[in-house]
């Protein structure tokens, strides 16, 4: 049976408007700064301009009709799991006044198996925005609460990035690679989860650089991990936590054919090539792991170009495996 390059578009989303803070308590920290004269931080001073300037204001979404669920497993079966107990909690949402509000995701899997690109779909079928935290290589505990303006080159973390400088209140916000975050007891990134996670205390989140209030308590977090074992327990209870397996071949390609699908329908320059990956080309793909398939993708159509093509043809398609092998011992 085919199945559609991507899924269906989903319903139009209900854009209402949230506070993600309060101005004037903004005005009142500048002007708490400002008396400290020469010694005040000029980026805390520009920050606190730049909030009052664009104002707390934010959408809040939620689709209008339930989301194509079924067309989402399909294109990702082995995510079933989550994707069933999302279907319930929109269900739940649809029937109130209430925003979008999805319980925290812990995502358990190998590497490469697609937990990311599960994500960066999910928040499309929603409606809402993006944004992706790599904790794999970071050590410093101010990756998500920021640093203190007190600090040389402090800056604020990544959730008053999302929510202050973004457009959404409700924005999906991906920590990947969560049990990978380094740290100390002093400066542990994954200290502000503890706040962020729930509700109550997520609606009165301080970032320690801007030191003001910021509501994120419609956050949508979904956390990736390949092994449990080194994630505190306090995080795991805040969390559903889902065992996701690698697809099987068909769902492979199925993963292939959404990322081929995104891919061209996210550029202009996408138009000129087929709705659908031809067959041969789309075996060589799923071959590859999800999280292989969109940077390999993107090169093919280059590759294709090149060659003075519109069709993605299997030779476009470097196996990068295959590749690295053949430089070893030149």
């Amino acid at each position: 049976m085919s199945l559609p390059a991507t899924i269906p578009a989903p319903p139009i989303s209900i854009a209402g408007f949230k506070d993600v803070y309060r101005v004037p308590r903004v005005e009142e920290a500048l002007s708490e700064l400002q008396e400290l004269g020469a010694g005040a931080s000029e980026a805390l001073r520009a920050t606190y301009v730049r909030m009052i300037r664009t104002g707390g204001q934010r959408f809040v979404i939620k689709p209008s009709a339930l989301p194509d669920i079924d067309a989402l497993i399909g294109e990702l079966p082995n995510f079933e799991e989550p994707l069933e107990d999302i279907r319930k909690q929109l269900a739940l949402c649809l029937s109130s006044d209430d925003p979008l509000e999805l319980e925290p995701i812990l995502l358990l899997g190998d590497p490469g198996i697609g937990k990311t690109h599960f994500a960066r779909r999910l928040s499309k079928l929603l409606g809402t925005g993006y944004n992706f935290i790599g904790m794999s290589s970071l050590t410093a505990g101010w990756i998500l609460s920021g640093a203190s303006a007190q600090w040389k080159n402090a800056k604020p973390g990544k959730v008053f990035d999302a929510l202050v400088n973004g457009d959404y209140a409700n924005p999906v916000i991906v920590v990947d690679e969560i049990d990978k975050a380094g740290g100390d007891a002093q400066y542990d990134p994954l200290g502000s989860l503890y706040t962020l996670l729930e509700h109550d205390t997520a609606a009165e989140f301080i970032d320690e650089f801007a030191e003001v209030p910021i509501d994120a308590s419609d956050v949508v977090w979904i956390a990736t991990a390949n092994d449990a074992r080194s994630i505190p327990e306090p995080i795991l209870n805040r969390m559903n936590v889902y065992a996701i397996e690698a697809p099987d071949e068909e769902g492979a390609r199925r993963i292939a054919r959404s990322i081929y699908g995104e891919l061209r329908g996210e550029h202009a320059w996408g138009r000129a090539f087929p709705e659908e990956l031809a067959g041969d080309s789309l075996d060589r793909l799923g071959r590859m792991k999800p999280r292989e398939m969109r940077r390999m993708m993107l090169a093919a159509f280059g590759n294709a170009k090149l060659a003075g093509r519109n069709e993605v043809l299997p030779e476009d398609i470097a196996d990068d495996r295959v590749a690295k092998k053949a430089r070893i011992g030149f």
